[in-house]
């Protein structure tokens, strides 16, 4: 302790002017003298004291950066104090900063882990088309092989291509959702345009499995949005709907207004989705057990996150072999 500068710096002022103050009692009596002698010793014994609990202090702070800096942000680590006095203050904004440090570093790992398992699904997404094509590829070089097989491996290269341009596409759509840099125009939206827009994508599968459509609703009703972005959104919901009702199914659409929300509702009569799948199906990646061998699991979570983006919520409910319904409803204020 003694080899501290400031210490040093103390003792030296302290004794300085100990030594004028006894000086100049002595001048007067030696009792005097002796009294400023006795009160520059308590005077100095009390600021080394002070000066002592300073420093055990600040290596309480010390080993605390320490702790942190190691990756030790347990809760137990809490230096604050209801104290006055620059010190205590000292403390309570450094105990802010760190936490608040602990915070961005968790987050940071969670989102490190969120994109770790990102590539991980996207890798698998991806390699199962990837080894159809090759092989297909490997295929399709051989000069014997007749024209009605090339014809065949031709067309389904075709579709798999296909499929991953649009899990690509997906992908690069939800990234730039999380990363918020997606600017949703405002605009007044007629929902039976958007409809027709969306089912656009849609018709021709619907008329080789046999599947009707019923619109109902108000040429009037309206809401703020973007209409893009909430077209591709509808449209992965009616994919869903078409991929999980059988031939000689139904698909019905019905939209309102009322003075908090505009309401979309699609329903379908197909085999319905299990009760268990029900919390997860805007989940991405995800598979239901109903899920075709050929689905991947984002279209949903991508229409989840378009309507999310515009203040609004999606809801769906299920009965085993009855149906699915699809509920959206678009804020007009923010509660």
């Amino acid at each position: 302790m003694l080899r501290n500068r400031e210490i040093k710096m103390l003792l030296f002022v302290m004794g300085s002017i100990s030594l004028a103050a006894i000086i100049a009692a002595l001048m007067i009596s030696p009792v005097s003298a002796v009294l400023v002698f006795l009160l520059s010793i308590l005077l100095t014994g009390s600021s080394m004291m002070h000066t002592r609990w300073r420093y055990r202090e600040l290596e309480k702070l010390s080993v605390y950066l320490r702790e942190i800096s190691n990756g030790n942000d347990s809760l137990s680590l809490d230096l604050r104090d209801n104290q006055e006095g620059e010190l205590s203050i000292l403390k309570n904004d450094i105990y802010k900063v760190t936490r608040m440090l602990s915070e961005h570093r968790s987050l940071l790992q969670r989102d490190k882990l969120q994109l770790t398992d990102a590539i991980s699904d996207i890798s698998h997404q991806l390699k199962t088309p990837l080894t159809s094509m090759t092989v297909m590829a490997d295929l399709l070089s051989a000069s014997d092989l007749p024209q009605v097989k090339r014809t065949e491996f031709t067309h389904h290269l075709r579709i798999q291509l296909e499929r991953i341009d649009w899990l690509v596409s997906s992908l690069l759509k939800l990234s730039k959702m999380d990363a918020k840099t997606i600017q949703f125009k405002k605009d007044r939206i007629p929902v039976k345009n958007l409809i027709q827009k969306a089912l656009e994508p849609v018709m021709i599968p619907m008329d080789i499995k046999g599947q009707t459509v019923s619109i109902n609703g108000d040429d009037n009703v309206t809401f703020i949005g973007d209409f893009n972005w909430t077209a591709e959104a509808v449209i992965n919901i009616l994919k869903n709907d078409v991929e999980h009702t059988p031939e000689g199914g139904a698909i019905a659409i019905a939209f309102s207004e009322n003075a908090l929300f505009t309401e979309i509702i699609i329903a379908d009569n197909g085999k319905g989705i299990p009760k268990e799948d029900l919390p997860y199906i805007f989940k991405r990646f995800y598979k239901g057990k109903n899920a075709s061998e050929g689905s991947i699991g984002i279209g949903l979570a991508l229409a989840h996150s378009i309507i999310a983006s515009q203040n609004g919520v999606i809801d769906v409910t299920s009965d085993n072999e009855k149906g699915t319904q699809f509920r959206i409803k678009f804020y007009k204020h923010v509660i």
